[in-house]
């Protein structure tokens, strides 16, 4: 099989895009092999679009991913003629996806879903806030070592939570502004330690701003890849709206043979 992809680096979470048509029941499988001996951390499909955005791109697992939309959105941008917004449609969101792109500067910047859910949680004595944001789920514990003892502590968590397409542990360091993400997503049988994580970072910042007053969250988070911006605009004690942005960098497309 020949494939032509394209390697993205959204402040170090690497998204190999597959530019060619492949069909669902065969993405799993394929993204496999393509990350396999690889430093690539997720795959994402390209699609023709169904609601009117400008492309799609559909995961491997069918998972919503900030990074990537960010890194899609500039593709997107890049083959629109360098546009500074684009609508596109991804995996796990029920509408297009807005995405600021400054081609000039290497940054992206997208919108992201608000959380369904917000709660406490407690894992091995330890206080930690789950936050669902519809399709992926992250558990933010602050000032615990990261570890995959942890995560599959936590993991039962998750169960109960519907139409979860892929879900992780956000170690967050609260004195350096700093996590650690660990995402498994079940369908495409991964689970990696990403070099960055975009809903990982607005979980984050969903969290530590659960007593903030209303107006605008905003935080930088250090990731061991790269770093993401993720802000919360809260309204009435409600999140109303969220992005992240940061970095990208897109590579040549290439072809591979599987």
């Amino acid at each position: 099989m020949t494939l032509h992809v394209l390697r993205a680096d959204p402040a170090g979470n690497i998204t190999l895009f597959v530019l060619d048509p492949v069909p669902v029941g065969d993405r799993a499988g394929v993204a496999s092999r393509l990350m396999e001996g690889s430093d690539v951390e997720q795959v994402g499909f390209v699609c023709p679009p169904v609601m009117g955005g400008a492309g799609r791109m559909e995961m491997a697992g069918g998972e919503f991913c900030g990074n990537a939309t960010r890194a899609f959105g500039m593709l997107m941008a890049q083959r629109l003629g360098g546009v500074s917004q684009v609508l596109v449609e991804v995996s796990g969101c029920h509408r297009p996806v807005t995405v600021d792109v400054d081609l000039a500067a290497g940054t992206a910047r997208a919108q992201m879903p608000l959380p369904r859910g917000v709660g406490r949680r407690e894992v091995d004595g330890c206080p930690a806030t789950m936050v669902d944001l519809v399709g992926i789920a992250h558990l933010v514990v602050e000032n615990v070592p990261p570890s995959l003892d942890f995560f599959q502590k936590a993991e039962p968590l998750f169960w109960d939570i519907p139409d979860l397409d892929a879900y992780g542990v956000i170690f967050l360091d609260s004195a350096k502004g700093a996590i650690t993400p660990l995402v498994k997503v079940p369908a495409a049988d991964s689970l990696v330690w990403e070099g960055s994580c975009g809903s990982g970072s607005l979980a984050a910042a969903v969290a530590q701003s659960q007593n903030a007053p209303d107006g605008p969250f905003v935080r930088t988070y250090i990731q061991p890849a790269g770093a993401v911006e993720a802000a919360v605009l809260r309204r009435d004690g409600e999140e109303v709206s969220a992005w992240i942005g940061g970095p990208v960098r897109l590579d040549a497309p290439a072809t591979v043979q599987l």
